[in-house]
């Protein structure tokens, strides 16, 4: 029997009293929490997945995950169930636009090397394994004010796609302050090429919060904060053309939604 309850799916398993809860949003870009009988193991698509000595876990899908997803669950008891679970699709905003000078579309080579180096260290802050378990608690947004730009949204310059957009903007005075959305520990502080002032905020088991564009950061590299401390500063960095906070969250390699784990925006 499978019961859904606002943004809660528990699916109940039939067998040795087991039990499988799942809390979030099943679309796609969505970061899923979960709960399992203690003792018993978990694997997406055959890949093990780490649980908590409790049984708590967490998955994240990305912008275009395939929409059936399979878990194994493998009780303490040795026995193994598998179950199926759907995500709903997304529809993104896709801007197309046409005239654009072939000079700006062809980038520097040097700027490239940058951007790769960048890429790579970034890679390195997100691949990490951090016991923590703070994704677990309810994420705030680490600042408040209009939101610009969305998570999934894409544009085409001259019939040549560009990589997506993966957080949410959200537009601020250079200088406005941004807070941890949960607790962590500060995994990259830096000065990238296409993000500018950057810092990224592990909150243990591969799911991690990335800032941009910052006109300052406020701490430093294996740092531990707290939710709501104060870490950076908004700005205007890297390729941007107005100060705003870029907020991106991963699930190890998997991009994810960060609207999807806070309220609204408060008004």
């Amino acid at each position: 029997m499978v019961r859904i309850m606002s943004a809660f799916v528990l699916i109940w398993l039939s067998f040795s009293a087991q039990s499988l809860e799942l809390q979030g949003t099943l679309t796609q870009g969505s970061l899923i929490r979960g709960q399992l009988e203690p003792g018993a193991q978990l694997r997406l698509n055959d890949e093990p997945i780490r649980v908590t000595a409790e049984g708590k876990f967490v998955l994240g899908f990305g912008r275009k995950a395939a929409l059936e997803q399979r878990l194994t669950i493998i009780g303490a008891d040795g026995k193994m169930r598998e179950e199926n679970i759907q995500l709903s699709p997304r529809e993104y905003k896709i801007q197309r636009i046409e005239g654009i000078a072939k000079r700006i579309m062809k980038p520097d080579p040097d700027n490239v090397a940058r951007a790769q180096a960048d890429a790579k260290r970034t890679r390195a802050a997100r691949a990490r394994f951090e016991q923590q378990t703070s994704w677990q608690q309810s994420f705030i947004w680490p600042l408040k004010g209009p939101i610009t730009g969305v998570y999934g949204s894409q544009r085409f310059y001259n019939g040549e796609p560009r990589s997506p957009h993966y957080g949410v903007d959200v537009a601020a005075p250079t200088g406005t302050t941004v807070v941890a959305p949960a607790d962590g520990v500060i995994t990259l502080v830096g000065d990238l090429f296409y993000s500018g002032g950057t810092v990224i905020i592990d909150h243990g088991f591969g799911v991690s919060s990335t800032f941009l564009h910052l006109s300052k950061m406020l701490v430093t590299e294996g740092q531990q904060v707290k939710q709501g401390d104060i870490v950076a500063e908004v700005g205007a960095t890297g390729r941007v053309t107005g100060p705003h906070l870029d907020w991106r969250m991963n699930w190890f390699k998997q991009r994810v939604d960060p609207a999807l784990l806070v309220p609204p925006m408060a008004r």
